[in-house]
């Protein structure tokens, strides 16, 4: 099915998120955001007079709506999958933010029920369309590493409760490090390396209990529900042995990077996979030093919605989208992978597969994706 018309677009989940993708969206020619709904009526009203939306309404309103395309769900994980299942079953393509559902079961049902509908899913993150991780997949592929043969993947820090206003759901199930952080690293490197086929883990609670210190809820105690350190090691499909952790316990600042890959003939330095620029950095084996390499594609400031920009395209066009329902439960799977190795002590096996997305046109091109 494709469409001889914008992509008319209603939001669902006027959150903190929300803000880059009205900004971004409303930049992007093919998509026109129509309307947007929120669990808060009066959030919603809030979000469509800032940023001059026609039509706030319920998420109900907003599903039953025949003249929107595809809805953008930013509802919070745990709602994810309800969301998604929703406006699929309602006719609308759907586009998502990370995680694409908090279970592989619900992500499973997710694209059984668009595939049934002849539907498209798409998820964040589309960081790795950004220039950044673009630039680092063509120089693996042109071959500036040789072969490559490890990786290795940091997001270490301190918790969200020391600044986000309602921290309590990275705390919850579906949340910590892995399902808050994990998608962009694990897309990334999917980008870089293609799919994973196994996975060892280790996981721990280091604090049962976090004291909320941002303004609002200044005070208050968190019960945490999932795992705040993670380690472990990925075996790619290609033969590519990563090593990987994710970690809300560390407080006294790190020396880690965020990723590099190393190669039979160098060593590439990835940028921060949360971001869309640089800096790359690149040290072939007979160079005394890294060198920064000028980013070879666009979208490198916060381009957060060209995951819906290259899909929008994709469904006019007739072709695949980049960030797809695929890659994106191939990443959930990988997740609870992590968890699964340590509680059953063992190495847990992939059953899922994707394709490394294609590469980006060069260039910071919003209207010739194609």
């Amino acid at each position: 099915m494709t469409l001889d018309h914008n992509v008319r677009v209603g939001i669902i989940g006027c959150g903190k998120i929300s803000s880059v993708y009205f900004e971004n969206c409303a930049k992007y020619p093919v998509l026109d955001v129509v309307a947007c709904a929120d669990i808060s009526l009066a959030r919603a009203q809030a979000a469509a007079a800032q940023y001059g939306i026609a039509k706030a309404c319920t998420v109900s309103e907003l599903l039953e709506d025949p003249d929107i395309d595809l809805v953008i769900n930013l509802t919070i994980p745990a709602a994810h999958a309800e969301v998604s299942i929703q406006a699929l079953e309602a006719g609308k393509h759907v586009y998502g933010e990370k995680p694409l559902a908090v279970t592989r079961e619900e992500g499973q049902h997710i694209l059984e029920v668009a595939k049934r509908r002849g539907l498209r899913v798409g998820s964040a993150p589309d960081t790795f369309l950004g220039g950044g991780i673009q630039t680092c997949v063509k120089l693996i592929r042109e071959g500036w590493i040789g072969r490559p043969v490890a990786a290795t993947a940091f997001m270490v820090g301190q918790g969200p409760e020391h600044w986000h206003p309602d921290p309590e759901f990275y705390y919850a199930r579906g949340g910590g490090p892995m399902f808050d952080m994990g998608p962009y690293y694990l897309t990334s490197l999917i980008a870089m390396l293609g799919p994973i086929t196994r996975i060892s883990g280790s996981t721990g609670i280091s604090f049962p209990e976090r004291t909320i210190l941002s303004e609002k809820k200044q005070g208050q105690s968190i019960h945490v529900e999932t795992p705040t350190h993670v380690a472990g090691t990925l075996d790619f499909q290609s033969g590519v042995i990563g090593t990987m952790v994710m970690s809300f316990d560390v407080f006294g600042g790190h020396q880690l990077p965020c990723i590099e890959i190393y190669g039979s003939e160098g060593t590439l330095s990835v940028p921060d996979p949360n971001m869309f620029g640089g800096p790359v950095k690149l040290r072939r084996f007979d160079s005394p030093a890294f060198q920064e390499i000028p980013m070879t594609h666009g979208f490198t400031e916060n381009s957060r919605g060209v995951g819906v920009l290259d899909m929008a395209y994709a469904i006019k066009n007739g072709r695949p989208h980049r960030a797809n329902g695929e890659l994106a439960y191939h990443v959930l799977e990988a997740m609870h992978g992590f968890h699964d190795a340590s509680t059953e002590g063992k190495h847990y096996r992939m059953q899922s597969t994707c394709e490394a997305p294609k590469l980006m046109p060069q260039g910071n091109l919003i209207n010739v994706l194609d």
